[in-house]
């Protein structure tokens, strides 16, 4: 894999931005290592309680601030589909042909987990585990799912956003501000029900767009970078300090309010600082970045990224689910007690050591090849169709998992086809031939 990467890496051309890599992966691989510590589960009165370390320890609530980092996976979502839309602009492209390509990438991964764990939720049933735990066990290991959803979304209005930020520059970037203020100023403030779900637009296209503002160059020098970074800080202090934001940037049980789900101004706070901090940075991350072995590391992990990201978390389930069958060794410390916090490098060893081999399984997903898309443009209506199904099909599964407590199966088979077949609607390789047949 070193190799491979050494590779690929020397190919670079020069005028690339190694920055929007190294924030790629650090920004993924930082989402791993939050979730692997804020998961506590432990046992007690010889039951597996599933801990959460933010309800459990609330100070630990401040470290989100510096593990809660998906603005800066939008930043350089928007660096690179703004990169990719002007090129495929210039280029006489269109819209359907982009995005096809931009949602096969994305989904590919996605399938096989879903594959994996829909058989485990069928045969887990059949074999009589009760249905409580393979439900909370499908549900743990798919949250990452959620996000792509998400993502899909912003992804596929880059045209408009694009078109938007070419006509407004930043004003583009503060009416979506001034948007997600309105939002929870409705909701609450006023108890507006359900309109909390319009900030995933708006809290995520606002950062979405200031990677648009760095693919042309609106950060050059460190000042205006900073300036912003500092500005965001404050201003999620603020939010927190005199708002009805609480300190955590991720959902903790039993809290009244989560500041992610949906989005709220907070996070957006945090995200504008997040992007402010690691733009000011950017011109010694590309010193940094010009030592060989350095941009070798990144590109491999580059290379299998969302393989990490989507089975972080069954290995992290299965490293559980095997120390409980061995009588709950190591389960029994309470969460954040000394002993607890001495033994996660020995537990963060044994989700690696998991980890790696489903990666080197599945990572081969990750690049499908040329040979599996369809030449043929993909028709609007196909598309759109293709995409709400596979987004809908998503968020159901973060939201009340594939496995279910009623039925013969045990499994939600509607939640588990939908994405298949938006896949298959978009012409995606493997299941549009399959579909064919």
């Amino acid at each position: 894999m070193w190799q491979r990467a050494a590779a690929i890496a020397a190919k670079a051309p020069p005028e690339r931005n190694r920055v929007v890599d190294l924030l790629r992966a650090v920004s993924i691989l930082a989402v791993v290592v939050g979730h692997w510590l804020v998961a506590a589960p432990y046992v007690e009165n010889g039951a597996v309680t599933g801990g959460h370390l933010l309800g459990i320890a609330p100070w630990t609530q401040w470290l989100t601030w510096l593990f809660q980092v998906m603005p800066l996976f939008f930043l350089v979502g928007g660096f690179s589909n703004g990169v990719s839309w002007a090129a495929s602009q210039r280029g006489g492209g269109n819209w359907p042909d982009w995005f096809a390509s931009r949602v096969r990438r994305l989904i590919a991964p996605v399938l096989p987990l879903f594959l994996v764990w829909t058989l485990f939720a069928l045969f887990g049933t059949v074999l009589g585990v009760e249905r409580g735990i393979v439900k909370m066990a499908a549900q743990l290991a798919l949250i990452p799912v959620w996000f792509l959803a998400v993502y899909l979304i912003v992804t596929a209005l880059s045209p408009l956003s694009h078109a938007a930020w070419r006509r407004a520059g930043f004003l583009s970037v503060v009416l979506l501000m001034a948007g997600a203020a309105a939002v929870d100023m409705a909701s609450l403030h006023f108890g507006v029900p359900y309109v909390n779900f319009a900030n995933f637009l708006f809290v995520w296209l606002a950062i979405h767009q200031l990677g648009y503002a760095w693919s042309e160059e609106r950060f050059a020098g460190r000042g205006r970078a900073l300036a912003m970074g500092l500005a965001g800080l404050a201003a999620l202090a603020m939010l927190v300090r005199f708002g009805p934001y609480p300190v955590a940037m991720i959902g903790v049980p039993g809290a009244e309010l989560s500041n992610s789900m949906p989005p709220t101004l907070a996070l957006l706070a945090l995200g504008v600082a997040q992007a402010g901090i690691a733009l000011a940075l950017e011109p010694a991350l590309k010193r940094w970045l010009a030592r060989e072995r350095v941009w070798t590391g990144v590109v491999m992990v580059n290379g299998m990224i969302m393989t990490i990201y989507l089975w972080h978390l069954t290995a992290f389930v299965a490293v559980i689910t095997g120390a409980w069958l061995m009588g709950g060794i190591g389960l029994h410390a309470v969460p954040a007690s000394g002993d607890w916090w001495l033994a996660r490098p020995v537990w963060f060893a044994l989700y690696i050591a998991l980890t790696l081999p489903l990666v080197a399984l599945f990572v081969r997903f990750e690049s499908p090849g040329r040979e599996a898309v369809d030449p043929r443009q993909v028709p609007h209506w196909r598309l759109v169709t293709g995409l709400a199904m596979i987004c809908l099909g998503l968020a159901m599964t973060a939201a009340i998992s594939i496995a279910s407590p009623l039925g013969v199966t045990g499994v939600r088979l509607w939640v588990v086809a939908l994405p298949f077949v938006g896949a298959a609607l978009i012409r995606f390789g493997p299941v549009y031939r399959l579909a064919k047949r």
